[in-house]
């Protein structure tokens, strides 16, 4: 479909990168990766047709249509958002009014059996054809579909679009790309502004589609999901691996430790090289050897070694006060603006140590609970910050606050504590920050580096219990894995709130659900939410009837209970505490008996692999074993049952 050949871009004097060449086939679904400046966003924009590469060629087919989503463009705000997303639909008006014309035109002639005529039907048919092709009769139906599935509410769509966000407008501009059905889809960071159900839904969207898709993004989940093909952009040249992005991982791995052993293997020729030549430079006997060496050296093409991989950096938080046992408690905590509630009657309590994710759809109140502890807006019911609390906050605005005056180097240096400070190069590198840009000056910085450079300085702050609001945003997957990882060795409180499925696996041990006004809380990790949920998507799991074993749900008291005593309708303090000590009870047997299970259920699979063999059929001891291994296996899992 589009052909790359002999592609080559210059920026300065090395090249950005040379010698590319690949083929973008028919439902390809392309992940674009590479480090942080490797010429990705350039790479798309020349395959969109807005940059001219130095050298080389893009062949494209004429009737071969390309969509493009930027990171950041211009968006306009003079429309609702029904009337800006019906501009996708231009091609459609032009062509409803080409057939109009040619059918108002055969409609006023008479000269049925004239050449002419035949000629105007055959073309008034081919282009009503084409029109139906382009599914002109159901946009209204797959408009709304597109927006609603990308977060927007019905009552959204007679909205101004200057009354949303940067990132809701963004999400229109996506509606749009994809309502075009454009032959190619190139996305550039497409779920920097969804939540998780609209990522899910673009996921199953991409799936389904019959386009070919290129796209970069630092969500793994997503390019998983989506993506069958790797194209990594690394030392000026392209590599494709025709895998997953996960496959790719290992056999990147294995690529660069044979550029290791190769380069290793060029050292060494090198050295032993120059030292023959200055060893006998100067004897006449060996001139003729000598001369040959020098010209081997100079044909000698200097093998190049992929950035060196700073994934496994560590960094530990600086050591800080014990907090109290239990960091945030809220009591009936509701918050309302003007006649719009955002969330009421919240009540739940957060143990020292725990670490939490916020999900839910955009605008369900993630943030405005963030803010309620923080105690930067007002609130109605009781809410406590425990004793000795320290609170690390990052959230967008917090990149605002930087002292533009100071390099990104002094900003960090100002903070760093102890050995620390031995390693601030290398922290940097590894959240994007290296070289040459470690001395650019803040007030230089785009949004996303400054966000990128107040991370860094939240991870070296002493904090007991660290509030991140979406904290991935504008981070790499390398960043993403040193900061999950500082996360996972932090011993204090952590509330995140994020839609990276990824980030959010393996870091959280608790899930609170923000839907409909009501906080539910759900034990585990964000899959097993969603598996709990028996549910693929946030709006599908609001709309199931909770499971009392798998979820505690904060909600009204009198929605569960209306004819309860008023002294049971909300759980004191004390009652609490003591329903989850028993729920963290119960997790824990839970999860001995599965440990238990998975044991004697390998040993079931090896037994089973031993019987079949001839030799083995009469051996009564494995047939004794397996008989009351299978025993054992049903009191466990009925015990298991038993707890859930």
């Amino acid at each position: 479909m589009i052909s790359v050949e002999g592609l080559k871009v210059e920026f300065g004097v090395k090249p950005l990168f040379q010698d590319v060449a690949f083929v973008i086939n028919e439902r390809d679904r392309i992940a674009l990766v590479g480090k942080n400046g490797a010429g990705k966003s350039t790479m798309l924009k020349i395959l969109a047709g807005l940059k001219t590469p130095t050298a080389g060629t893009v062949s494209i087919p004429n009737d071969c249509t390309i969509g493009y989503l930027p990171q950041v463009m211009v968006l306009q705000d003079d429309t609702t958002v029904r009337e800006e997303t019906r501009k996708a639909f231009a091609d459609v008006d032009k062509m409803k009014a080409k057939v109009d014309r040619l059918q108002k035109e055969m409609e006023e002639r008479t000269d049925y059996e004239s050449d002419s005529y035949m000629e105007l039907v055959e073309r008034y048919t081919t282009a009503h054809e084409h029109y139906m092709m382009m599914g002109a009769e159901s946009r209204e139906a797959e408009m709304e579909r597109t927006l609603t599935g990308l977060g927007f509410k019905r009552s959204d769509f007679d909205r101004p679009t200057s009354e949303f966000s940067g990132g809701w407008r963004m999400r229109i501009e996506l509606a749009k790309l994809l309502l075009r059905h454009h032959d190619v889809i190139l996305l550039d960071e497409p779920t920097n502004h969804l939540d998780i159900e609209s990522i899910q839904w673009l996921e199953q969207f991409l799936a389904n589609s019959s386009q070919a898709v290129v796209l970069v993004s630092h969500d793994r989940a997503f390019i998983n999901n989506v993506t069958n093909r790797t194209l990594e952009i690394s030392c000026s040249h392209v590599i494709d691996y025709r895998v997953k992005y996960d496959e790719y991982v290992v056999l990147r791995k294995e690529r660069r430790e044979q550029q290791l052993r190769a380069y290793e293997n060029q050292q060494k020729e090198i050295a032993d090289t120059k030292a023959f030549i200055e060893r006998f430079r100067y004897q006449a006997t060996k001139a003729v050897q000598v001369q040959q060496r020098i010209r081997q050296l100079e044909k000698i093409v200097p093998i190049e070694i992929d950035e060196i991989d700073t994934s496994a950096l560590r960094l530990k938080f600086p050591p800080c006060l014990r907090s109290g046992d239990y960091p945030v408690i809220c009591e009936g905590v509701s918050k309302t603006y003007g006649k719009s509630n955002v969330f009421h009657d919240v009540t739940l309590t957060i143990k020292r140590g725990e670490k939490v994710a916020f999900v839910g759809k955009n605008g369900e109140g993630k943030s405005t609970l963030v803010k309620c502890i923080m105690g930067e807006i007002p609130y109605d019911g009781e809410l406590k910050v425990g004793h000795n609390v320290q609170i690390g906050y990052f959230a967008q605005n917090q990149a605002q606050m930087l002292d533009e005056n100071l390099t990104v180097f002094q900003t960090i240096d100002n903070v760093a504590r102890g050995d620390i400070r031995l390693r601030i190069n290398d922290i940097l590198g590894a959240f994007m920050f290296g070289g040459e840009a470690s001395e650019k000056y803040v007030k230089f910085l785009s949004g996303g580096e400054r966000s990128r450079l107040a991370m860094i300085r939240l991870l070296l702050e002493p904090v007991n219990f660290l509030i991140l609001d979406e904290p991935t945003n504008h981070l790499d997957m390398m960043s993403k894995d040193v900061l999950k990882d500082a996360i996972r060795a932090f011993d204090g409180t952590v509330i995140v709130v994020s839609h990276d499925r990824e980030f959010l696996d393996g870091l959280v041990d608790k899930v609170y659900e923000f839907g409909g006004g009501i906080v539910r809380e759900h034990l585990g990790g964000i899959y097993d939410y969603l598996r709990n949920k028996n549910a693929q998507t946030i709006n599908e799991a609001l709309n199931k009837e909770k499971e009392p074993s798998e979820a505690t749900t904060v909600k009204p008291a009198s929605e569960d209970n209306t004819n309860a005593p008023k002294e049971t309708k909300q759980q004191t303090y004390e009652e609490r505490k003591a329903e989850q000590r028993r729920l963290d009870r119960l997790n824990k047997q839970r999860k001995k008996l599965e440990e238990k299970i998975e044991a004697l259920e390998s040993r079931k699979k090896e037994l089973d692999e031993l019987l079949m063999k001839t030799e083995n059929a009469a051996n009564m001891q494995l047939v004794n074993e397996y008989t009351q291994l299978q025993e054992q296996l049903s009191k466990l899992e009925e015990e298991y049952f038993s707890l859930i």
